[in-house]
């Protein structure tokens, strides 16, 4: 873990490296989307309908994976489950993670209804950052996250509609 100068508060710009590895964990089922000959493949093949719902979707994105790899908090070591409140986040973040490729799952084997997309492959993945900023006492993560969560589910959702599955 390394802490290069203080943000504000407690949260210092910095590095740490489980990001990157937890950020590529949740990215596994694109990585091995193209191994699936899938008949339909909606969530790859939908009609933009909001150029600023994107962009913004895109920017906090972004800035969940930035927050995540660069935004440490002072006391943070590079993993640890020591509180209560430590071990509560890190679950709910491996049991989202869990529904996330439960959700691929059923989305590879044909099941590619809007309620399964939506809850299992779109919610998903904002709230695994929401928990990993709440574990990691990541501030900027966990807000960010939320509201990535609401303009990600916006935005999907709109662009779904407009795609005929």
């Amino acid at each position: 873990m390394v802490r290069w100068f203080k943000l504000f508060g407690n949260q210092y710009v910095g590095f740490w490296v489980l990001g990157l590895v937890l950020f590529a964990i949740q990215e596994i089922p694109y990585m091995l989307m193209p191994l699936f000959r899938l008949e339909t493949n909606p969530i790859m093949n939908m009609t933009e309908t909001s150029a600023v719902l994107n962009i913004c979707e895109k920017l906090l994105g972004s800035l969940c994976i930035a927050f995540m790899v660069f935004v440490v908090h002072k006391n943070a070591i590079i993993f640890s489950l020591t509180t209560g409140k430590e071990k509560l986040f890190f679950m709910i973040a491996m049991v989202i993670l869990l529904a996330n490729y439960f959700g691929w799952a059923l989305y590879f084997t044909g099941h590619q209804s809007i309620f399964v997309m939506m809850l299992f492959i779109v919610i998903m993945p904002p709230l695994y950052y929401v928990a990993i900023g709440l574990w990691r006492q990541n501030t900027p993560l966990a807000i960010t996250g939320g509201v990535f969560l609401a303009v990600h589910f916006l935005h999907v959702l709109g662009n779904l509609r407009g795609t005929s599955l």
